[in-house]
C-alpha cells in the first residue's frame, strides 16, 4: 500500500471502529435522553428567573425548545453514522442522507411548536396560511412520512454490484472513499466548532446542516470523479453522478421556504427511487449495447 495513504486509512479505520463500539453507541443513545431531560430542567430554571445574567438571556423559556435541542443532537448522531457509511456504499450513503432529511422534516414539525404559547391558543393562527405554524407542522410531518415510504422502495430496489471485477481495484476504491470520508469528518468537526462558537456568542442563525450538506455535495462529486479511475462504464458513471443530484436537492430543501422545502425534499427521494428503477431496468440493456459495439 502507498505509504502516503496508509496512515490516513488507519486513522479512519480507528475512528470508525471507535464509533461502532457498542459502548460508544450506548453512550450516545443515553446522552440523548440525558440531554433532553437536562434541557427541560434548564428551561424551567430560565422560566423561573433562576439562571444568572448572560446565561439567563441565552436560555429560552418555552419547554418545546427541549425537543428542538434533542432532535438536533439526534441528527448529529445520524450524520456521524452517514460519514462512516460513505466508504461502504455510495447507494446506501444516499439512503442515509434521505433518512436524515426525513428526520430534519420531523424536527421542523416539532420546531413549529415553539410558536405556540403554553397552553396552546389555537385562535391565534386561524385564517393564516403563509405563516401558519399548524400548516407548517402538518406539511413537514407528511413530507417526512412520504420520504420514509420512498426510502422503503429505494432500499428494496437496490442491487449492489462491485464497481470492478478486479479485487485490487475494489480495495483501492474503498481506500479512496475512506480518504474522502476522513476529509468530510474533518469538515464536520470544523463546521460544528464554528456553530458552537456562534451559539456561545449568542450569534445566529446556526446553519450546521446546510453547511454540512454543501460540503457533502463536493464529496459526492469527488467520489464520482474518483470512480472513473476504476470504471469508465457509462451506466455506472451516470448513476453515481445522478446520486449527487439528489444530494443537491436535499441541500436546497434545507433552506427552501415552508411548503417548498417539503416539495423539494420529496422530489429528491422520488428522484432517487426513479433513478434506481431506471438503472435496474435499462443498465443491462445499455451494457449489452456497449458490448455489441465493442465487438
Amino acid at each position: 500500500m502507498n505509504r502516503s495513504i496508509a496512515w490516513p486509512e488507519r486513522l479512519y479505520d480507528r475512528l470508525e471502529a471507535a464509533w461502532l463500539m457498542p459502548a460508544t453507541q450506548r453512550f450516545a443513545e443515553q446522552s440523548l435522553v440525558v440531554l433532553f431531560l437536562a434541557s427541560l430542567c434548564v428551561i424551567e430554571l430560565s422560566r423561573q428567573g433562576l439562571l444568572p445574567g448572560r446565561l439567563g438571556l441565552l436560555v429560552p423559556t418555552k419547554h418545546f425548545y427541549a425537543i428542538h435541542i434533542a432532535f438536533g443532537a439526534l441528527l448529529l448522531y445520524e450524520v456521524t453514522g452517514l460519514i462512516f457509511g460513505l466508504a461502504r456504499s455510495v447507494a446506501n450513503a444516499l439512503g442515509q442522507q434521505l433518512e436524515i432529511l426525513s428526520l430534519i422534516l420531523l424536527r421542523g414539525s416539532f420546531e413549529e411548536l415553539i410558536h405556540f404559547d403554553e397552553p396552546v391558543q389555537w385562535e391565534a393562527f386561524v385564517g393564516s396560511v403563509v405563516d401558519n405554524p399548524i400548516l407548517h407542522l402538518i406539511t413537514d410531518a407528511v413530507g417526512a412520512l412520504a420520504v420514509f415510504v420512498l426510502l422503503g422502495f429505494y432500499y428494496r430496489m437496490q442491487r449492489h454490484q462491485p464497481i470492478s471485477e478486479d479485487a485490487h481495484d475494489r480495495e483501492a476504491f474503498v481506500t479512496a472513499k475512506k480518504m474522502v470520508a476522513l476529509g468530510l469528518f474533518a469538515g464536520y468537526v470544523i463546521i460544528g466548532l464554528g456553530c458552537l462558537r456562534q451559539l456561545l456568542g449568542g450569534e445566529g442563525p446556526l446553519l450546521f446542516f446546510e453547511s454540512f450538506y454543501t460540503l457533502l455535495i463536493f464529496c459526492d462529486v469527488l467520489i464520482v470523479l474518483i470512480s472513473i479511475r476504476y470504471t469508465s462504464t457509462y451506466r455506472v458513471v451516470f448513476r453515481n453522478s445522478a446520486f449527487a443530484v439528489s444530494t443537491v436537492l436535499i441541500r436546497l430543501a434545507l433552506t427552501a421556504p415552508p411548503y417548498f422545502n417539503v416539495l423539494i425534499g420529496v422530489t429528491a427521494a422520488a428522484f432517487a427511487v426513479a433513478l434506481t428503477q431506471a438503472y435496474n431496468v435499462f443498465a443491462p440493456v445499455i451494457h449489452a449495447a456497449n458490448t455489441e459495439q465493442n465487438k
